[in-house]
């Protein structure tokens, strides 16, 4: 009798645990530790799950005495990845298409360079090869972005360089961002405030009607950092607000982290502050992009680009050829079309 009131006690312990950790925000802990972590990988915990489902119905064939206790934590597993796999699928396992592109859009590219892994010729050369106009590139430092823009400039494609740092020990402090001369020049609005610990950076534009450009990189959600990404997702949110807004970076957040923009959209309207997030508005927004290591959907999506609902996304894509180059993170490129 004492071991089956325990053996229920444990089968409804982890499956409220279960039910945490799939879906976080019906219980307003997406945020909280170990969750916020775990919450990021869904893919990964899935294939744990199906993994440990698999194991345990085998023991419970083998193992009579304990056939239904093993057999109802088995059930549970399956589940969990069962719900876990049909929140992915809302958000979209990857649609690279990209239509040829039209002369009205505009590319935005994002790259954690993990400290200017790649090397400026690396980073130029998808620069070019996407077109892009808009680039933002946390982990960066100056001296790389400029080297950077001298190098697409050769190529006739010349950028403005905009970088910020934190400190110069470490490259990871620094945010650069580089912007087509198309696009009219900017300065960097330092009354918003700034993410906590690593830094981001904020553009307006010089001429009237421009892009406003915001290149984020929130500390990462460890144990002792996460008082600091909260503030720093709060941040997010309160940023990007109005029209003509382009915000992209490493956010170290998915969409379990993000806000409700717009119910109507469903899946879709999650976003921070007034803007929508490229992925989930395109079919890519399970795509992992880091870390590297992983398979695209076994990854956490933790890159992303972010626009105003006054501009039109047209297709977003997560580059793997470049999983070689040094940094652990993957490229995300978006094309948009402005309103």
């Amino acid at each position: 009798m004492i071991r089956r009131f325990f053996a229920a006690v444990i089968v409804v312990g982890v499956a409220a645990a279960l039910l945490v950790i799939a879906w976080p925000n019906l219980f307003g802990l997406a945020e909280a530790p170990v969750v916020a972590q775990l919450v990021s990988v869904r893919a990964l915990t899935s294939v744990i799950a199906v993994a440990a489902a698999i194991t345990l119905g085998l023991v419970a064939l083998l193992w009579a005495g304990a056939r239904r206790f093993l057999a109802a934590l088995a059930l549970l597993a399956m589940l969990f990845a069962l719900v876990n796999g049909a929140v992915l699928s809302t958000r979209g396992f990857g649609d690279e298409s990209f239509p040829t592109r039209a002369p009205a859009e505009l590319s935005v590219l994002t790259w954690n360079t993990l400290g200017d892994a790649p090397g400026a010729e690396r980073i130029a050369e998808l620069i070019i090869a996407e077109q892009a106009d808009i680039v933002v590139l946390p982990e960066t430092s100056q001296e790389t972005a400029i080297a950077i823009a001298e190098l697409t400039r050769e190529a006739d494609r010349p950028m403005w360089v905009y970088s910020i740092a934190f400190d110069y020990v470490a490259k990871a402090r620094s945010t650069s961002v580089l912007v087509s001369v198309e696009l009219g020049r900017h300065e960097v609005d330092d009354t918003v405030g700034n993410t906590t610990v690593l830094p981001s950076i904020v553009l307006r534009p010089l001429d009237p009607g421009g892009l406003t450009i915001v290149g984020v990189h929130p500390v990462a959600p460890l144990p002792g950092e996460l008082e600091n990404w909260r503030a720093d997702l709060r941040w997010v949110d309160g940023i990007c607000a109005g029209e003509n807004v382009v915000m992209a970076g490493d956010f170290n957040a998915t969409a379990d982290h993000f806000r409700i923009v717009d119910p109507s959209a469903a899946v879709a309207g999650l976003g921070f502050g007034e803007c929508q997030n490229a992925g989930l508005l395109t079919g890519n927004g399970a795509v992992g992009t880091w870390p590297t290591r992983l398979p695209p959907l076994l990854g956490a999506p933790i890159d992303h680009v972010f626009v105003s609902p006054d501009i039109a996304v047209t297709g977003m894509r997560v580059l793997t050829e470049y999983d070689g180059a040094g940094s652990d993170h993957r490229p995300v490129v978006a094309r948009i079309i402005l309103g």
